[in-house]
């Protein structure tokens, strides 16, 4: 069975040998970066299956290196950072990363996540008969095979955890689901910003896909109970 490579991506060496030996003693096979340059052209290079990537580095910070890995590439990426608020935990998020963790951290609860985000890359990566691979609404076209979707013919860029905010929704057409319940679905685990980080991700969804012909957004809010999809 092949190993999964990490690459682990921080200008503080000592933290990097310290995420590298916990992930080498799991069985991860791990690569490291010391700055955002550098770290962008290893994922350029060869295959890596998750990126655990420090926000403060030289060369490229942690979130332009994030936006440019998503113009190209999946992988599930977790932020370490000294930024510890609650903004910036959501913009992470926003623009792309599939967790984040505050410094100092306990390794061993990176390894935990590390294993959990790598279980939940290889779900998604397993055909679903009880899911549609493609979802047609009006204008809307979901593709879960191709992971794209277009709105009138016109492809809409969409980021990983959008997508899958949006095909699960539309996947189960007017039903409402809770902010947790998305939260729990897409990124696969309890956390308690839930439903800040889940809102976010919704209202930059809405912009994306714009309204329809009738001025009715496609995600419907639901007061005080979650979300459906309106199409």
């Amino acid at each position: 069975m092949k190993r999964a490579t990490i690459l682990i991506a921080d200008d503080e060496r000592e933290i990097a040998d310290l995420v590298g030996l916990h992930l080498e003693k799991e069985g991860y096979r791990t690569l490291k970066a010391f700055d955002g340059a550098e770290a962008l052209r290893i994922v350029q290079s060869q295959p890596v299956d998750l990126v655990v990537l420090d926000i403060m580095m030289p060369e490229l910070d942690g979130h332009e290196v994030t936006r440019r890995i998503r113009d190209k590439y999946r992988m599930p990426i977790i932020f370490l950072s000294a930024k510890t608020s609650d903004l910036d935990k959501i913009t992470g998020l926003v623009i792309g990363a599939d967790d984040y963790m505050t410094k100092p951290f306990n390794p061993m609860e990176l390894v935990a996540r590390v294993n959990a985000q790598l279980r939940r890359t290889a779900l998604l990566s397993e055909p679903d008969d009880r899911r549609s691979s493609l979802v047609e609404a009006g204008g809307l076209t979901i593709d879960a095979d191709k992971r794209e979707v277009k709105l009138y013919g016109k492809t809409i860029e969409l980021t990983p955890k959008e997508f899958d905010i949006l095909h699960l929704l539309a996947g189960h057409p007017k039903k409402v689901f809770s902010a947790e319940h998305i939260f729990l679905r897409v990124w696969g685990e309890d956390f308690y910003e839930s439903g800040n980080t889940v809102m976010v991700h919704i209202r930059t969804l809405r912009r994306k896909l714009g309204e329809d012909a009738d001025k009715n957004k496609w995600i419907k809010t639901v007061w005080g109970v979650g979300y459906a999809f309106n199409g």
